[in-house]
């Protein structure tokens, strides 16, 4: 499975949750406590399942349902909720590399913000979790756009060097029930 972040890495992780909260809500005109209606967890490497653990991206979404549907309606009689599972191992390995210019603060606030974009867009109904393939393909690029433009705000050389990097080359995230 690999490394680790260690326990200041994860609150650098918190950190960027945090501050990609107020980011991605002031985008989309979402205060605070509107947020909040947007369930969603955080997890690191340690903590995740092995469903939840993938190679090929920086983090992956997931969707899990709370109670269950209700009888010939098909709607969820419960809650749902996602949980972005981060993969310690991927983006330790994009920041240390010896030649990298990416640093682990600018990365985990791109993720940060780049989920919780999809989040949102899931919660309205912008597109369904369980869409095709190539729908979620057009959907990351879709979920790109949008992310650098919240982050272009900032006018951070070193978070504009990561929104740059993600393009066609990388794979930032995918999602899965």
């Amino acid at each position: 499975m690999g490394r680790f972040f260690t326990p200041s890495q994860v609150q650098i992780a918190g950190g960027a949750f945090s501050q990609a909260e107020s980011l991605v809500g002031r985008h989309f005109r979402i205060t605070g406590e509107d947020m909040k209606a947007h369930r969603y967890d955080v997890k690191t490497l340690a903590f995740l399942e092995n469903h939840e653990v993938r190679d090929e991206a920086f983090a992956h979404l997931c969707k899990y349902q709370v109670g269950r549907e209700k009888e010939g309606v098909g709607q969820a009689a419960g809650m749902h909720f996602y949980r972005v599972c981060l993969q310690d191992h991927r983006i330790l390995d994009a920041v240390e590399r010896g030649t990298s210019f990416i640093r682990l603060t600018p990365l985990l606030l791109y993720i940060a913000a780049h989920e919780l974009v999809h989040i949102i867009r899931f919660d309205r109904g912008e597109i369904d979790f369980n869409a095709p393939e190539t729908d979620k393909e057009k959907e990351e690029e879709k979920v790109h756009g949008i992310t650098r433009t919240i982050l272009q705000g900032l006018r951070q050389p070193e978070v504009g060097i990561v929104a740059e990097c993600f393009d066609s080359r990388y794979r930032l995230g995918d999602w899965v029930n």
